[in-house]
Order: C-alpha cells, then structure tokens, then sequence
C-alpha cells in the first residue's frame, strides 16, 4: 500500500491506472479505523482493480462545540488494517491541502431538505461540510464506485442525491451495519464510552429492534411508536434527540401505505453521540 499526501501525487499513481481501465474505487473514511470500516474496504476489493482509502478528520463536518480537537486519530495502526484488507493507496491529506484558501472562502456543497432533517437539525451545517468534503475527493480520486456504511443512513441518503444532482458518474455503495456481541453499531465515538456506558448503549439496537417487530407484525401508529421507543431509550440511560421512522428512499415521515421503512435514531450516552437505525421492508 503506497501512502499519498498530496492531490497531485495521488491523481499522477493513478493515472496509468486509469489509462488501462481498471475500476477505481474510493473509501471514505476520517480514521480510527474498526471492523465497520474495513468492512467497506473488503467489499471495495472485490468490486474494484485499485482501492483507495482516505483518512481525513473533516474540520467542516464538525460544529463550534463538537469533538474535533479529540476525535481519535490512530493513523500508523489504520495503515496496518487498511493494508492487511488489501488496500492499495492510501489519501491522508492535510487541512491546507483540502482546504488551500481556507473554509472561510471555500465553496460549499448542499443537498436541501435532506440535509435539513434530523441529524442535519441536530448538528446545523453537517451535511453541508459532509457533502463538500465528499464532493472534493470524487473530484480528486475521480473513482467509478465509492463505499459508504449503511450506519450513517442520512449521509448515505444526502451523498446519493448529491451524485444523482450533479450528474456525477460514481456507483455509490451502501455496506449494513457492522455490530459488536452486544448489537452495538461500530463507531469510532464508542471508543469514548467506558465498559459500563458501552453495554447500556446496546440497548439503542434493542430499542430499535423491538420497534421494528412491531411494524412487522401490523403496528402503524408511527407516532405512538416513536414516542414509545424513545422513553425506552431513555429509560436505558439515553438522553434523546430524535427517533423517526421515516421513508427509506427521501427519509420523510412515514405513512401507513409504505413498504420499505427505515427507523432512524440518534442520542447521546452522557457525552457521546451515537446514532444507528434499522430498514424495514413489508
């Protein structure tokens, strides 16, 4: 795995690539690098000729009171796992080389509506930094298929309008949820909860998936339910932010004539945020 800091490096690895076609994909990811994202990696492999993997803690992405200064950065042993799943080149950019003018001045990328909803209200200005940093390593890999985990489902949603908007041509792939034992979505923000935090977050997937049985078996008071799901969460030891269930192809509000449901949720463990859902098809 050769590892590349620069944009102009990169595009020139690439290029022979390109010029015998080979299919080129690109996995996203700001590091501290679990099985989730490997995951993403590992299916890259089998789909694609080259794999490339960035690793860039997005400053846009992050709000004025969020854990930019402390999101984990483990870089040397990401290389070790990223290498070990196959991956061929490795982007790790510095904040000046995405960003040469500044985020004051840089032009920015928004999907309206999508990005509006739910962790889009919770964190203002989200997807917006999500969809531009995006935007710019389609352009700066310029891959055919680019991975995505189905756990940040919103994202995945906002990235996908964002490629079919702009007439971008990138396959985008959804890959499911990775779970620890305990039903746990992965994250790299678990890594801030302690041993009895983790296993109190757990319950989040149980939550969700309790309120997916009862869809399944007929319930359609999506309210009651959102509201029922939410106590339980917090009964658990969750303080709330938001619980839907929402359509999966626009993320709006269910109703009782859909078929394929997505139940979205976000709330945080003392300090830390975690979101997972869970989709439905009737």
């Amino acid at each position: 795995m050769q590892t590349i800091i620069t944009i102009d490096e990169l595009r020139s690895a690439l290029k022979p690539h390109r010029h015998q076609n080979r299919r080129i994909a690109l996995v996203p990811t700001m590091g501290n690098l679990h099985a989730g994202h490997i995951r993403l990696v590992e299916e890259a492999v089998k789909k694609a000729d080259i794999v490339v993997a960035s690793i860039f803690v997005n400053p846009l992405q992050f709000g004025a009171n969020e854990d930019l200064d402390k999101y984990p950065r483990t870089l040397d042993a990401d290389k070790l796992k990223l290498e070990a799943a196959g991956c061929d080149f490795l982007f790790t950019p510095s904040d000046h080389e995405v960003y040469p003018e500044g985020r004051n001045t840089q032009t920015l990328v928004e999907v309206p509506g999508l990005s509006e909803l739910y962790c889009g209200h919770s964190r203002p200005g989200h997807f917006v930094g999500v969809a531009t940093v995006v935007c710019k390593l389609f352009n700066i890999v310029q891959p055919d298929i680019a991975f995505f985990g189905k756990k940040d489902f919103q994202q995945l949603r906002v990235i996908r309008k964002m490629v079919a908007d702009l007439c971008i041509p990138i396959e985008i792939v959804g890959i499911p949820i990775v779970r620890a034992d305990s039903g746990l979505a992965l994250s790299s923000r678990n890594g801030y909860l302690s041993a009895e935090e983790l296993a109190a977050a757990s319950q989040m997937h149980q939550v969700l998936m309790d309120c997916a049985d009862k869809i399944r078996q007929g319930e359609r008071s999506f309210r009651e339910l959102e509201d029922s799901a939410l106590n339980l969460l917090e009964s658990s030891g969750f303080k709330r932010d938001y619980l839907r269930i929402v359509r999966q192809e626009d993320l709006l509000a269910a109703q009782t004539e859909d078929t394929k449901l997505v139940i979205l949720a976000a709330a945080y463990m003392r300090h830390t945020r975690l979101i997972d859902n869970i989709e439905i098809d009737l």
